[in-house]
This record gives structure tokens, C-alpha cells and sequence, in this order.
């Protein structure tokens, strides 16, 4: 299954609404983009976001947690320094997804996208 003219748009403004100091997953900026099942298109299209773009990539983690960088990477160690800097806590590669994750009320989520 490929992509959609549009996919990519739609994930990266949901990315862009995580809060500094919170972490989602992939399939649950799948399915708040509206493209439920679609957690490795996330994954893809965060690789291609343009320069011009500001989208915290580094804020959308595996559902376990777990960043998708190999632990010991320079792309984790970049991923982990971006969160750490907005306060979440980084251990052996991951986060508590307890405390960290974003949890976006119906009302936020109507007002601001679009689908």
C-alpha cells in the first residue's frame, strides 16, 4: 500500500501538535492523522519531512517506548539529548510512556486539525 497525496501533510501537523516535554507513538499519530493502521507510515514520512518544516520528529517513539534508533547510535543519542532538553527522561533507550505520553482531549483535537 502507498502512500496518499496528503498522508504525509496530515502526519506531520498531528506530529506538530505533541507538547514540548511529551512523547506519542507511532500508531497513535496514525490514528489521530485519521490513517488508523498506518504506524509504519509514520515512520516513513517523518524521514521526509523538508528542511523548511519545523516537526519535532524526535517526540513519536515505539508504542513499548522505546526510541527506533539502535541504543548507542549517534541518531538515538541526537533523539535522546532533543527530549531530554524539553525534560522528559531518557533511560536505556526509552521513556515511561505513563508519565510522558501525550494525551490530546476530543476538544483539542477538533479545534486544531482539519480532517
Amino acid at each position: 500500500m502507498t502512500a496518499q497525496p496528503g498522508h504525509y501533510e496530515k502526519i506531520w501537523k498531528t506530529v506538530c501538535m505533541i507538547p514540548a516535554g511529551k512523547v506519542a507513538c507511532y500508531g497513535q499519530i496514525a490514528d489521530l492523522a485519521g490513517l488508523p493502521g498506518r504506524a509504519r507510515l509514520v515512520g516513513k514520512s517523518l524521514g521526509f519531512v523538508p528542511e523548511k518544516l519545523d516537526v519535532p520528529w524526535y517526540r513519536v517513539l515505539r508504542s513499548s517506548g522505546q526510541i527506533a534508533f539502535p541504543l548507542g547510535s549517534e541518531q538515538a543519542a541526537r533523539q535522546t539529548g532533543l527530549l531530554q532538553e524539553e525534560g522528559v527522561a531518557v533511560f536505556n533507550n526509552r521513556v515511561k510512556l505513563k508519565e510522558f505520553q501525550w494525551q490530546p482531549d476530543l476538544a483539542e483535537m477538533l479545534f486544531k486539525l482539519e480532517y
